[in-house]
């Protein structure tokens, strides 16, 4: 059994961030040290944004690590103990695969709705995690657009076991051929806002952008970290003498 006072679950599927392994679309121009760096860092805003989440909008909900290539790492040991999440596997052979090994974990524990992010939504506004959970209560599948045809977000409340099968992963077709099958099987979608996630140099240019204009905003109006506005602004330094 999950916790038991919590019916919801809140996954972040996440990769260790390890040179060469992470963000490889980014390198070049990043080297695979850049990237690996850029990752960890959303990996941790992530965490943090749901955290905040929680306490702040008050949803009652339980936080899992999705961790690749293993729980293991060092990272990972890291993060539970800082950021108190719990810790999974991603188990499968393919993303699908993966996701829904965790939602069938998580459903077995007991939990009424499983909700999965993934990273590289690092500005994510808190209210999306409530609009998710709010969809949930009259709909059996909730997803997050991404603007490249893919999804940053996707929530259950049962088990849908053909919904991940023969989808062709990190393809502009990911969502639509998503909502296609859960139709088929007769599931009750609801989309919420779209948001931009972060996989080509034109998506981490326009994040520099993004971070640039909070430059006079106090902390509390940032929605970018302190810690990633470092990062970014050191890249943006970096690609500007590399061009």
């Amino acid at each position: 059994m999950g916790d038991s006072k919590l019916s919801t679950a809140l996954v972040v599927f996440a990769k260790a961030p390890i040179p060469g392994q992470v963000k490889t679309r980014l390198s070049p121009p990043l080297t695979p040290d850049e990237a690996a760096t850029l990752h960890g860092s959303f990996v941790i805003d992530t965490l943090e944004r749901t955290k905040m989440a929680a306490s702040k909008l008050k949803l009652p909900l339980a936080r899992y690590l999705a961790c690749a290539p293993s729980a293991t790492h060092v990272f990972f040991k890291i993060m539970e103990e800082r950021q108190a999440v719990k810790l999974l596997d991603q188990v499968g052979d393919n993303l699908g695969a993966r996701m829904n090994q965790a939602f069938q974990t998580l459903f077995a524990q007991g939990y009424r709705q499983v909700v999965l992010i993934g990273t590289d939504v690092p500005t994510l506004p808190l209210e999306h995690f409530k609009l998710a959970l709010t969809s949930l209560e009259n709909h059996d599948l909730v997803l997050g657009p991404a603007f490249d045809g893919g999804y940053y977000l996707i929530g259950l409340k049962r088990m849908a076991l053909d919904l991940f099968d023969n989808i062709p992963w990190s393809t502009d077709q990911v969502l639509r051929l998503t909502q296609k099958r859960a139709a088929e099987i007769g599931l009750k979608t609801s989309l919420i806002p779209p948001w931009r996630d972060v996989d080509t140099l034109a998506d981490l240019e326009a994040l520099i952008e993004a971070c640039a204009t909070e430059a006079n905003k106090t902390k509390t109006e940032r929605s970018f970290s302190a810690r990633t506005t470092g990062v970014l602004e050191t890249l943006a330094k970096r690609l500007q003498s590399r061009a």
